[in-house]
């Protein structure tokens, strides 16, 4: 059996780790168009303001290729699948066979049609290691640097320069910062402790033309830079699999099993569609811990193995200047919310089991909120008020504490 990878990251590691879980020998081939050893994309911050190094951003240990006898293609962008001959065409010529094909071609930065944008010389995205290191090249210690979005990638984009920067200004039409996973309260909280550190935002507002390295912005403000960053959002990768036949529609269409809708082409990662179990719906979750579950679903039903991967939810797990935070699931329903200082926790239920919620400051032991969400527990069955003051299996009967602890069969 020959199993050929498109991708390299979480998605493609998890996938590895799943054929190699059914099969020992089957030979294995990864094409990747970024020239790097698999690295944690959301650690590019860290290489930025000194907390981590190219090699400890490594995903795996540098010999997991050898480890795993992967045939690796770096620096190789795949550009054409015929599905009836399982051929993978590659832009310098190269054609692969293959048996068994993944996509985990990720997502990239979306650029807005902005008048003027097109001409900013000092323009940059903050996705990947040449992102990052490009960003670095280009920074001084007095560059007013002006960031796109304070979502995610924006605002770890903020951190890794904040030291490196005479000024960073941010611009996002939302009324609040993290607008995808923070409600307001918890949002204003967060705001105020990445403004003590020195970043002005200018929300519910937005760029409505670039004139030389001037913004024009909707409110009337102008803002001055040196230099650019957009971070407005993503948008899969799906180009390569759209033309070969495969139906897309955010993102790529998969079922459990990570098969998309034509034979032994399976997808995972950035680049598909999730069934968020909190919403009911299916829609792109660009979340590296969801792409390495899909990816490893995909492995073992590529290798002859069964496995559903039907749990999927949106999560992070972030930091800010010294300021961690988790966040997972949806926010409608009823809220149970508790302040103390800088802790924040906010708990959504609905229809008697727990939907989402965000932890900012303490966020200690919230893998078993993560697990009443995953698992769908009835609420009735634990101790609620207990659990939602301090997560702890206390909160849990006996027999179930016993099944989590790993003392009786589930």
């Amino acid at each position: 059996m020959k199993y050929v990878l498109i991708g390299n990251s979480a998605a493609a590691v998890g996938c590895i780790e799943g054929i190699r879980q059914q099969d020992k020998n089957g030979e294995i081939v990864v094409v990747a168009d970024e020239p790097y050893h698999t690295y944690s994309r959301p650690a590019i911050s860290y290489l930025l303001c000194g907390r981590t190094t190219e090699e400890r951003m490594k995903y795996r240990p540098s010999d997991f290729y050898k480890k795993m006898d992967c045939t690796v293609m770096l620096g190789k962008k795949a550009t054409k699948i015929e599905p009836q001959k399982k051929w993978l065409f590659l832009e310098d010529g190269t054609i692969i066979e293959y048996d068994k094909l993944l996509v985990a071609t990720g997502s990239r930065p979306f650029i807005p049609e902005i008048g003027g944008l097109a001409e900013v010389r000092k323009r940059h995205t903050f996705m990947s290691l040449d992102d990052a290191k490009a960003l670095d090249a280009a920074l001084k210690a007095d560059s007013r640097v002006l960031i796109m979005g304070a979502g995610l990638i924006g605002l770890k984009c903020a951190e890794g320069i904040a030291h490196k920067a005479g000024r960073i200004d941010v611009v996002d039409l939302a009324p609040g910062i993290l607008p995808s996973i923070l409600e307001a309260e918890a949002a204003r909280a967060v705001q105020e402790h990445i403004e003590s550190q020195g970043i002005h935002f200018h929300l519910s507002d937005g760029v409505q033309e670039f004139r030389d390295n001037t913004a024009l912005l909707s409110s009337g403000k102008e803002i001055g830079f040196d230099i650019l960053v957009v971070a407005v959002g993503v948008r899969p990768n799906v180009e390569l699999v759209q033309k070969a036949g495969v139906e897309v529609r955010k993102g790529i269409v998969t079922n459990e099993r990570c098969e998309t809708s034509l034979p032994d082409i399976y997808a995972a990662g950035d680049c598909t569609e999730s069934y968020d179990i909190t919403t009911g719906e299916s829609r792109p979750l660009a979340l590296l811990p969801n792409a390495y579950m899909q990816g490893e679903c995909a492995g073992i039903n590529m290798a002859g193995g069964i496995k559903a991967y039907n749990k999927a939810i949106p999560m992070n797990a972030i930091g800010f200047f010294g300021l961690h935070m988790i966040t997972a699931g949806s926010y409608n329903g009823e809220r149970f919310i508790r302040k103390s200082g800088r802790d924040y926790k906010m708990l959504v239920s609905e229809n008697g089991v727990l939907k989402g919620f965000v932890m900012i400051g303490n966020v200690a032991r919230a893998g078993i909120y993560t697990a009443l969400i995953r698992d769908k527990t009835p609420l009735e069955t634990i101790d609620y008020g207990l659990i939602s003051e301090k997560p702890q299996l206390m909160a849990f009967s006996r027999k179930e504490r016993d099944k989590k602890l790993g003392g009786a069969a589930g």
